[in-house]
């Protein structure tokens, strides 16, 4: 079963739904390629972004899976996976079904906001954002990987506080929660405003990808945050070359997890990226581009350990691997494209 139109109508909250996600899915500071998801509790049935969808692209038919809310809370408390989540031959919900299934709230918004992320891969981003935050029902949610163990964290941390509305998750990003889509959307730009970090001098306003490759190439402060390995999940699965490393490391041997490609490390004058990426990856690229121009000189980074990245890939990495571009999988992208 799909959302339903007829003659182009369909529920009220789908519809709302579908607009808020595209306003979302269009702001590159809060969402990059097919990252960040939305959903929608409606009459026993959550409705939830389908897996791989990029958020811009709200209006697509396919774009909203139903999930049966009793039947996914029922698994995720016998830990099993939601059927919804593993459909064969067709479109499946989102890796976070978990997340949004385990919360009371009848609208659930998690992105991939670049000032949010900035703060989350800092060793010291909860007694940062204590102040910041201040006068917010908030929770911090240290690293967990995405689907049952977030889900498991987040549920625990809003059982202990369930006034709780905003999740910040450590090397990930946010999540937040609201009764409609306004009241979410609402708070979803207290919370930025809150967040927001200015850029480095060096950096310009509006980068493409060629010119967030350059600048993260000649930028020394860049290559010595990244030359420490993964930040957050979605650089380790798109951009796994995106570290210069010795050819021993650890963290170099991820790129094997990856459709073969030739990478370019930074390192030097050299460029980062790849002489072909998909459209996934430049997104990705320019989402690397403005966390890493937003974390101070000064921070202490925790990075994703490599066992961390590992068990990212053995979780997820068909859900990457297979639905990351708008145009199928691996599909490459010309070099040079117009900049937006």
């Amino acid at each position: 079963m799909r959302a339903i139109r007829n003659n182009g109508k369909e529920p009220p909250e789908l519809k709302r739904l579908r607009e808020l996600s595209a306003r979302l899915g269009s702001d590159r500071l809060l969402v990059q390629a097919s990252s960040g998801n939305t959903s929608i509790k409606v009459n026993g049935t959550l409705w939830i972004k389908a897996s791989g969808k990029w958020l811009v692209d709200a209006e697509a038919a396919d774009f909203l899976i139903p999930v049966q809310l009793a039947r996914a809370r029922t698994c995720l408390n016998a830990r099993i996976p939601i059927p919804e989540t593993n459909l064969p031959g067709e479109a499946s919900a989102s890796i976070e079904t978990a997340m949004h299934a385990a919360l009371p709230h009848k609208v659930i918004v998690h992105v991939h906001s670049v000032n949010a992320i900035a703060w989350a891969i800092r060793e010291d981003a909860p007694g940062l954002l204590s102040s910041r935050l201040c006068g917010l029902d908030w929770e911090w949610i240290p690293y967990t990987r995405s689907g049952a163990p977030l889900a498991e964290k987040i549920a625990d941390a809003f059982l202990r506080s369930p006034r709780t509305n905003v999740f910040v998750l450590g090397n990930h990003g946010l999540v937040i929660c609201g009764e409609t889509c306004d009241s979410a959307e609402h708070l979803l730009w207290d919370v930025e405003t809150r967040l927001k970090v200015d850029a480095r001098p060096a950096f310009g306003c509006r980068l493409s990808p060629q010119e967030a490759s350059r600048v993260l190439a000649s930028d020394p402060l860049s290559r010595k945050i990244l030359s420490g390995g993964v930040l957050y999940p979605c650089q380790a699965f798109f951009l796994p070359w995106t570290v210069c490393v010795p050819d021993e490391s650890p963290v170099k041997q991820l790129a094997a997890f990856q459709q073969p490609r030739t990478p370019l490390l930074i390192e030097d004058s050299h460029e980062l990226g790849s002489s072909e990426m998909t459209a996934a990856e430049e997104e990705t690229l320019l989402g690397l581009a403005n966390v890493v121009q937003r974390i101070h000189p000064s921070a202490a980074v925790r990075y994703l350990s490599f066992s961390e990245v590992e068990e990212l890939f053995e979780a997820h990495s068909y859900n990457y691997a297979m639905v990351a571009t708008r145009n199928g999988p691996f599909t490459k992208i010309p070099k040079n494209p117009v900049a937006p």
